[in-house]
């Protein structure tokens, strides 16, 4: 799939929200940003599977319009744009978020169109599978490497570059005392990076695609989402 690269996977959603809550979101967006409000976000923080979260609006003017004769788009919602980046399976990643931080979900989106809330979780799945734009192009420099590989390999970094300044000119004995000390600190972060399987959204298709085939029973409508512009 092209929004995944390595075992880093890139999601971005796009939810309408009307034009007279744009202001309240932007005050939420800055209060998210002070002590009080960083509160909203501490679960998040704690999240190791993740590279990058952002949200932001976009107003219909904001739009790009390549050329004059492109036609003039008649949109009359503001939309709002999460990006994230991210280790793990898409059903993970939600699952974490909405455990992690389900008042700091339901304050970003909750003046959204057709939002439900981050719980129950299925809604909420529903919701943001309905509204993912995929990724045509996604470039990732270490695909390989997941979140806490790059912090492990920052700590290992600067830890020998200390230990080379600190035993320049020391004996064989004592340097290999040092060393032995400086492998036993960071043998939590010394590790091979290996490609990992991403359950996506595809396999779960083709999953529920046999299913359906092996058991055909009549199914209960589930809840949709009108789409909007």
């Amino acid at each position: 799939m092209s929004n995944i690269a390595g075992k880093a996977y890139a999601m971005n959603v796009v939810t309408p929200v009307n034009w007279w809550s744009t202001f309240i979101n932007k005050i939420i967006f800055w209060f998210v940003t002070t002590t009080i409000g960083a509160k909203f976000l501490t679960g998040l923080k704690t999240l190791s599977l993740i590279h990058f979260a952002k949200w932001t609006i976009i107003k219909p003017s904001q739009f790009p319009r390549l050329s004059e004769t492109q036609p003039k788009e008649t949109i009359k919602y503001n939309y709002m744009i999460f990006f994230s980046n991210f280790n793990g399976s898409w059903a993970q990643y939600v699952d974490s978020f909405t455990s992690a931080i389900p008042s700091g979900l339901d304050l970003f989106w909750r003046k959204n169109i057709q939002y439900p809330g981050s719980y129950p979780m299925q809604p909420f799945h529903d919701y943001i599978t309905f509204n993912q734009v995929w990724t045509n192009h996604y470039y990732n420099a270490y695909p390989m490497a997941a979140s806490n590989d790059v912090k492990a390999a920052k700590k290992i970094k600067n830890n020998l570059s200390d230990f080379i300044v600190d035993s320049r000119d020391d004996s064989a004995e004592s340097f290999k005392k040092k060393y032995d000390k400086l492998l036993l600190s960071l043998q939590g972060e010394l590790s091979t990076m290996e490609p990992t399987p991403i359950v996506s959204l595809a396999s779960q298709a083709v999953q529920e695609h046999y299913q359906e085939q092996e058991q055909p029973k009549e199914r209960l409508p589930s809840r949709s989402f009108e789409p909007v512009l």
